[in-house]
Formats: structure tokens, C-alpha cells, sequence
């Protein structure tokens, strides 16, 4: 199931303490950054902005916040530099593991992930060592209630172009798209209402594994926390099948 650990990430996220919501805050203003330093201050003309954006509210970031972000990268005296690195290894048991960065010290960061996983018995590997196990591809998380109509999310899914619809533990439904056709499902869906928890283009892996050491869930877990709590790390994504995700 590709939202299976999608939707555990999620809903740690939305149930950060304040401490913690403020380390994600600014990792969302990175991306925003990012994006404006990309293709400019303008969310008309530039989708990755657009997308930045919408993601940076779906997290409660305020909207002085963001626009903050946007002003701060677009401002003549901003000299600050971020460059997006991917690191690729496997965790506990073999499970493989990509780490997407948004770094202005490449050094620091890949000496930062190293010790990670060699902290909770993983080990980071060669670029290219993991990447063919995950497929790219658009990933839209709608939160379910009491009214949600799965049926009715559905068919406006397909009818947007999307390649699958999928319930997840009954809390979640995730909506899987090409790339290329990301935008166009997004755009129709959005028209129609719809409000995401989350929603971008993603690594999703071409098959899970299971962990049946308690020893590596415990560490994994543990890899994939301290992962996500370094302030360079963007995301993590792997193929671990995390039972009750």
C-alpha cells in the first residue's frame, strides 16, 4: 500500500507538539525558498511555489509566515543558498531508505545522515543503491470523516485522470497520479472542494517489507524520528510495511 507509511508521517506531523510545529514551519519555509529562488516570487506563474504553498497550509503554517518566506527569498540582499541531495541507504533488516535534503552545507549533512544510520543499524549507501525500488509519482492524502463518500471520491478522482484510489485504515484516502498528470487531478480536485492533508510528488516504493525483529521495528522507527527531527532533512521515504500504520 503506498500510504501506508505516508499517512503514519502525516499524522506524527499534525500531532507535532508546539515544539515541534515550529521545526516543521521551517522546513516548509526552506521549500518555499526554494521554489521562489526556482522560478520566482509569483504563484500564478510558478506551480512549485503554488504547491509549496498549498502544502505550507495544509500544515497550519500562517499565512504571515508564508508570505514572510516568500518576500525573504525574493529580497535582493538574500544570499542564502539551498540545494536539494538525495541520500540513499538501507535501514534495519534491510529496508531501504531515501532521505531528500534541503542542505547549505552538503558536508555537514551527509555526515549528520551517516551517523544516523549507523546509530540504529543502517547503513547509508551509493547514489543509485536504492532509487530503482521507488517509482515517482503524485501522491494526494484526503483525511476521512463521518461524510466522506469513498464512492463519490472515487469516480471524481478517475474522472480527474488518477491512476488509483485507495482507503487507508479507514482514517485516510490516498490518491495516487503519473507525474506528468499531478497537477491536472490536484487542480480538478481542488475545484470540487476537496481540502488534502498532504499532497506533492513522491518516492513510492515498488514493494514493502516487513520487519519481524522487534529490535529492528524499534530501530527503524528510531531512524526514521531522528531522521525527520534534522533541520536539513525534507523528507524520508521507504518500503517498510509498518503493521497498524
Amino acid at each position: 500500500m503506498a500510504g501506508h507509511s505516508k499517512w503514519s508521517n502525516i499524522k506524527r506531523r499534525k500531532g507535532a507538539a508546539d515544539d515541534k510545529r515550529g521545526k516543521i514551519f521551517s522546513k516548509l519555509g526552506r521549500e518555499l525558498q526554494m521554489a521562489v529562488k526556482a522560478g520566482g516570487p509569483d504563484p500564478n506563474n510558478n506551480s512549485t511555489l503554488r504547491d509549496a504553498i498549498e502544502r505550507a497550509k495544509s500544515f497550519n503554517m500562517p499565512n504571515d509566515s508564508i508570505n514572510r518566506s516568500i518576500e525573504r527569498a525574493a529580497g535582493t540582499g538574500n544570499d542564502e543558498h539551498f540545494e536539494e541531495v538525495y541520500y540513499e541507504g538501507y535501514g534495519p533488516g534491510g529496508v531501504a531508505v531515501m532521505v531528500r535534503a534541503l542542505t547549505d552545507n552538503r558536508h555537514r549533512t551527509a555526515g549528520d545522515v551517516r551517523h544516523l544510520f549507523d546509530r540504529y543499524g543502517g547503513n547509508l549507501g551509493t547514489d543509485g543503491c536504492v532509487a530503482f525500488q521507488f517509482d515517482l509519482k503524485g501522491l494526494l492524502i484526503l483525511e476521512r470523516d463521518e461524510d466522506t463518500d469513498d464512492d463519490r471520491v472515487f469516480m471524481d478522482a478517475v474522472d480527474a485522470g488518477a491512476e488509483d484510489v485507495v482507503v487507508i485504515d479507514g482514517e485516510a484516502i490516498e490518491i495516487t497520479t503519473s507525474p506528468e498528470s499531478y497537477h491536472d487531478v490536484f487542480n480538478a480536485l481542488k475545484k470540487n472542494q476537496y481540502v488534502f492533508a498532504e499532497h506533492g510528488i513522491e518516492r513510492v516504493p515498488i514493494s514493502w517489507i516487513s520487519l519481524v525483529e522487534e529490535s529492528d521495528q524499534t530501530n527503524m522507527t528510531k531512524l526514521i524520528d531522528a531522521l525527520e527531527e534534522n533541520d536539513d532533512v525534507q523528507d524520508v521515504y521507504h518500503n517498510w510495511e509498518q503493521d497498524g500504520a
